[in-house]
């Protein structure tokens, strides 16, 4: 089936010219570009849970890391959850700007009409210091009630954008026009964020240590360890206040790798929690 229907998408962009026989090879050589789904019971589990405590979910799974080191929280009060809406910009050229869709048709202005509540919007720029947008763009997220604004650029019109309340993570503000250096191209495409990749539908989750990509395809994993992990520190952060003393005796701690027998062992069995109801035990690690 596939090789009769890329037969006949040849044969079509063949009679149209060389140029649109070359786009439906590429067409079909291109791996999708999300990575699964994730449910809204499963995005607000994960939005529940620290940055730290995701990032250290991939971490003991071997994944990459998932931190979007150049995007910081315009303001103390902003946090964020949502499934991924990309936008890709390109280096200012002359052609782009003429072939680029016009108007409200933008790439950017169809990412924007993607987004609500449960949608964050990561934006790829060309470099930190380049403006993403400002007030007037950006009020149309406001509009859609979006829930948040990812970029490794940099934001224009502070205050207000500010005021308009939804959480927003850039490089920084500037007061520079984006269009002189780049050109919004592509919207919900695999991006590169300050060297972490983002695929449309990946959770991101946002606060003030910063943001992390939690990838769709291992979303529920990640969960069920980091969730773990934020128990098992809760426990360890209320025997110290309770018996102050040095961290180290139970601190820090490998998930999947915890030994029964071990100081911190013995104090999650008092709180019921053993190998068989916790997959941060030697030998119970799932993943």
């Amino acid at each position: 089936m596939l090789s009769s229907s890329f037969h006949r998408a040849a044969t079509i962009a063949a009679s149209r010219g060389p140029a649109a026989a070359s786009v439906a090879r590429r067409t079909l050589a291109m791996g999708p570009a999300s990575g699964g789904e994730i449910s809204d019971e499963l995005l607000a589990k994960l939005g529940s849970l620290s940055t730290q405590a995701l990032v250290d979910g991939l971490w003991v799974m071997g994944w990459p890391s998932a931190q979007i080191d150049g995007a910081r929280p315009l303001h103390p009060s902003h946090k964020c959850v949502g499934r991924a809406v990309t936008l890709n910009f390109v280096p200012a050229r002359p052609d782009i700007a003429q072939d680029k869709p016009a108007g409200g048709e933008s790439p950017e202005y169809e990412a924007f009409e993607k987004c609500g509540p449960n949608e964050v919007l990561v934006m790829s720029s060309v470099g930190p210091w380049e403006s993403i947008g400002g007030d007037i763009k950006f009020l149309r997220l406001k509009q859609r009630g979006i829930g948040g604004l990812v970029s490794d650029g940099s934001v224009r019109d502070t205050d207000e954008i500010i005021n308009y309340g939804f959480p927003c993570f850039s490089y920084s503000t500037t007061a520079r026009q984006g269009p002189a250096a780049m050109q919004p191209w592509e919207c919900n495409g695999v991006v590169s964020v300050s060297g972490v990749t983002v695929r449309p539908g990946d959770a991101i989750v946002g606060d003030q240590d910063g943001v992390v990509c939690v990838p769709a395809k291992v979303a529920e994993k990640v969960y069920s360890i980091a969730h773990g992990r934020e128990e098992i520190e809760e426990i360890v952060k209320e025997e110290l206040i309770k018996n102050p003393g040095p961290p180290g005796k139970y601190y820090p701690f490998m998930s999947g790798k915890v030994k029964v027998d071990s100081p911190l062992g013995k104090l999650l069995a008092t709180k019921g929690i053993t190998p068989e109801n916790s997959n941060q035990f030697e030998g119970s690690a799932d993943w």
